[in-house]
């Protein structure tokens, strides 16, 4: 169904101050919303219909646990992690425009960071190297096993450069899991090779998987990756565990600096640009139309959903979000 880009943005407003933010939080929230759906990712409005993401009625202010110079621990307060991370990603900006380098840390969040290509990207446009990961409840399973241990562990890194920033945000699993809540929505079965049901037999059925467990993507190597994640977000940031060891609250990390502390930063930007070229002037296989760099895919949906006014949001989806608001 083609909507409205203002009727979209507003929906997705309305749905956020009945959820209980704030007007500011609700904004900030909408930002990061609106870069996931207008890139086609599927962190995007998604995330607001079923359960939603209702503010926490209990939530306190964001508060400083330990800080120097180059880093800060932050308790989220139980707050929407958008909203938290938004905060680290300005306090590590801030620390590295004084001293080239800074990380922030989070913890005690109640629901996932959306689509962290977008603290990655203002990183990059603020002409600093960002690294962002972002930690979950447990929802996928080691390489081997079917029970869920790790969160679906996105990391995502935005380089500056003389032209667009180099953004590249994945999740470590398979399949982010609202990419199964979208499925699931949309009435539609996912891949066979990404989740198992609670019994470990692979299964095409959204439903099955999001009571069993997602896989990593690549195998071993993608589970390696997912654990590293899962260090920065869970025993460096201190997530509390419940009795039973899990995870009760999302832990984040935010790492950005300014790569002038190895040169010239402006002649690394033009030599980012340059490499980009390059790499898409390499000869191409067959059937291959044109090399696309990490980002790239994203940017040119949004710029055509900029140039025409109108996003195209799935029916179920787009009519769960009315229902909402």
């Amino acid at each position: 169904m083609q909507v409205r880009l203002d009727e979209l943005k507003a929906t997705t407003l309305k749905v956020l101050r009945l959820s209980g933010y704030s007007q500011e939080q609700a904004e900030i929230i909408l930002e990061v919303l609106m870069y996931a759906q207008l890139r086609g990712n599927n962190q995007g409005i998604v995330k607001l219909i079923g359960a939603g993401m209702p503010a926490d009625v209990n939530a306190t202010a964001i508060k400083v646990l330990h800080e120097t110079k180059l880093s800060a621990l932050l308790d989220g307060g139980r707050n929407q992690g958008m909203v938290v991370l938004n905060r680290a990603l300005e306090m590590a900006l801030a620390k590295a425009r004084e001293h080239g380098f800074g990380i922030v840390g989070t913890n005690n969040t109640n629901t996932s960071t959306g689509a962290i290509g977008y603290f990655a990207s203002k990183a990059a446009q603020a002409g600093f190297i960002g690294f962002i990961f972002s930690g979950s409840p447990e929802f996928v399973a080691m390489h081997g096993s079917y029970e869920p241990i790790f969160g679906t562990n996105p990391l995502a890194i935005g380089v500056p450069s003389a032209e667009k920033p180099l953004v590249f945000d994945m999740a470590t699993a398979a399949i982010a899991r609202f990419g199964v809540i979208e499925a699931k929505t949309a009435g539609r079965s996912i891949s066979p090779d990404v989740a198992y049901d609670g019994e470990g037999q692979p299964t095409t059925d959204p439903a099955a998987a999001l009571a069993g467990a997602i896989r990593t993507f690549g195998g071993y190597k993608g589970a390696a990756l997912s654990m590293m994640v899962e260090v920065l977000t869970r025993p460096l940031v201190q997530t509390t565990p419940n009795e039973e060891g899990r995870k009760t609250d999302w832990g984040n990390l935010v790492l950005v600096f300014d790569p002038g502390l190895l040169g010239d930063a402006d002649t690394f930007k033009q030599e980012v640009a340059g490499l980009v070229g390059k790499v898409k002037a390499t000869k191409r296989l067959p059937g291959v139309d044109e090399i696309l760099v990490p980002g790239e895919r994203g940017d040119r949906v949004l710029d055509a959903i900029l140039a025409s006014g109108m996003v195209e949001v799935e029916d179920n989806l787009w009519q769960a979000l009315q229902a909402k608001a």
